[in-house]
C-alpha cells in the first residue's frame, strides 16, 4: 500500500507567512451568513504551498502548488461574481520522474460565463491491481506511464442557476511494465501499451451555492455526456459522469455537506486505464487511486464542517494575520462493477477527520489536511491515506 509523508507544519508555516496579496478591496454592507457578515472584500491573492512527499514507487517527492485567485471585473465589479483561479502544480522525484499541473477556474462578470481547463504531464510509476472491487494487494504490479492530457470546459448560464455548455478532452497514455510481479503481465488488457482518446461532450449544471470554494448552502449538480469518436481515438467510446453537492447550513459555524457521484464508460473495447478508478483525496478518501476500477463507480459521501475563530491577530515580522480554520469529519462509502453486475456487497467505507486553514478568508480559499482510513481486506493493512491539498473536497 503506497505511503505518503507530509511535511505539514512547515506547509502551514508557510500558509501563514508566504501570503501576498494586493487590495482591489471594497466595503458594503453585507447579509451573507458564514464567514464574512459584515463587510465585502475583493482581494487578488497569490499562495504558494511547498509540499514534501514519499512512496515506494516514486521515493521523495518535492513539489509546489501555487494558486493565484484574482476576480475578471474589477473596473465594473458585481457582488456575485465568484473569484477566478489560476493553479499551478509542478514537482520532480529522486527517481528522476516529473509532472507538472495548471488548471485555470475562470467567472466572468456576475457568473455569466464559466471556463475550466486542464494542461497536465506526467511521467512516473504507479501500482495496477487488477479490475474489479476484489483486487489483492500481493498481486500488484508496478507500471510505467507518462500521459498527456488536455481538457477545456465551458459554460454558459441561460437561466436562474441553470448553466449549459461543452467540454473536449484529449489525453495520451503509453505504458510498460515496470517490473516482473503481479497481474499486469499476465492479465488481458485493452490497449495494454496505451493509446490516445479525445471525448466531445455536452455539459448541464445547476448551481445556487453561495459560495463556490468553501459552500455553506445551496446545491451543485452536474452531468455531462461524452463521446470520443474512432476518427478522433483509438476506439469508440462513450461516457457518463454525473456529480452532485448539497449543503445545509446547521448553524452559523456549522456545515453539513453531501456528495454524490456516478461515472460510467461504454464501449466494445475499453482501454482499462480510461475506466472509472475509486480513490483520490476528493472522495473514496483512503483508498490508492485505481486500487479498485470497472466500467462503472458509484460513491457518496458527507462531511460535516466547524468554523473555528480564535479571535487572535498574529503580527511578527512580515506576518500580519487574524487566522480562522475548519474542523471536519466525513465519512462515505462505494463500489465499481461491471454493466449488469451491480451489488450492494461491492460497497466499501471511507472515513476520517480533518482540518481547513483559510489562507484568503474573502474568497474562502483553504489549505486541507485530512487523514482518511477504507476497507481492511482479510490479510491485508487497513487502506489508509493522509492528504495535503489546496480547496475543499467538495
Amino acid at each position: 500500500m503506497r505511503k505518503n509523508l507530509h511535511i505539514t507544519a512547515l506547509s502551514l508555516l508557510l500558509a501563514i507567512g508566504a501570503k501576498a496579496q494586493q487590495d482591489s478591496t471594497t466595503t458594503t454592507p453585507s447579509s451573507r451568513e458564514g464567514l464574512y457578515d459584515s463587510v465585502w472584500l475583493r482581494k487578488r491573492s497569490f499562495f504558494p504551498l511547498p509540499v514534501l512527499g514519499y512512496s515506494q514507487e516514486k521515493g521523495l517527492e518535492i513539489g509546489a502548488a501555487m494558486l493565484y485567485s484574482f476576480y475578471t471585473d474589477n473596473k465594473n465589479p458585481d457582488r456575485a461574481t465568484r473569484n477566478s483561479t489560476l493553479n499551478l502544480i509542478p514537482a520532480i522525484t529522486t527517481e528522476s520522474q516529473y509532472k507538472i499541473d495548471l488548471k485555470a477556474n475562470i467567472w466572468t462578470r456576475s457568473n455569466t460565463w464559466h471556463f475550466k481547463s486542464n494542461l497536465r504531464y506526467h511521467n512516473y510509476p504507479l501500482y495496477f491491481f487488477g479490475i474489479g472491487d476484489t483486487t489483492h494487494y500481493d498481486n500488484r504490479s508496478l507500471v510505467n506511464n507518462s500521459r498527456y492530457k488536455v481538457q477545456v470546459e465551458g459554460e454558459r448560464r441561460i437561466s436562474g442557476h441553470f448553466y449549459a455548455g461543452a467540454s473536449i478532452l484529449y489525453q495520451h497514455d503509453t505504458y510498460s511494465s515496470g517490473d516482473s510481479k503481479g497481474i499486469y503481465t499476465t492479465m488481458p488488457l485493452t490497449d495494454k501499451e496505451g493509446g490516445y482518446v479525445t471525448f466531445l461532450g455536452l455539459t448541464g449544471i445547476f448551481d445556487n451555492r453561495d459560495n463556490e470554494n468553501f459552500a455553506r448552502r445551496g446545491s451543485w449538480l452536474k452531468l455531462n455526456l461524452a463521446y470520443a469518436p474512432s476518427f478522433l481515438s483509438k476506439h469508440p467510446l462513450f461516457k457518463i459522469e454525473a456529480q452532485g453537492s448539497h449543503f445545509l447550513s446547521i448553524s452559523r459555524k456549522s456545515t453539513l455537506g453531501f456528495n454524490g457521484i456516478f461515472n460510467s464508460l461504454q464501449g466494445n473495447e475499453l482501454p482499462f486505464y480510461l475506466l472509472p478508478e475509486m480513490g483520490n483525496d476528493l472522495i473514496m478518501r483512503g483508498y490508492y487511486t485505481g486500487r479498485y476500477r470497472n466500467q462503472n463507480y458509484l460513491a457518496g459521501q458527507a462531511e460535516y464542517r466547524y468554523l473555528i475563530d480564535p479571535k487572535m491577530r498574529i503580527h511578527i515580522w512580515f506576518v500580519d494575520i487574524k487566522p480562522k480554520f475548519a474542523l471536519a469529519a466525513f465519512a462515505g462509502t462505494g463500489t465499481v462493477f461491471a454493466n449488469r453486475d451491480f451489488r450492494f456487497g461491492g460497497f466499501k467505507p471511507s472515513y476520517g477527520a480533518g482540518i481547513r486553514y483559510f489562507y484568503d478568508e474573502n474568497a474562502r480559499l483553504t489549505i486541507r489536511i485530512d487523514y482518511a482510513v477504507g476497507e481492511k481486506r482479510s490479510g491485508e493493512s487497513r487502506q489508509k491515506g493522509l492528504y495535503l491539498s489546496l480547496a475543499e473536497a467538495f
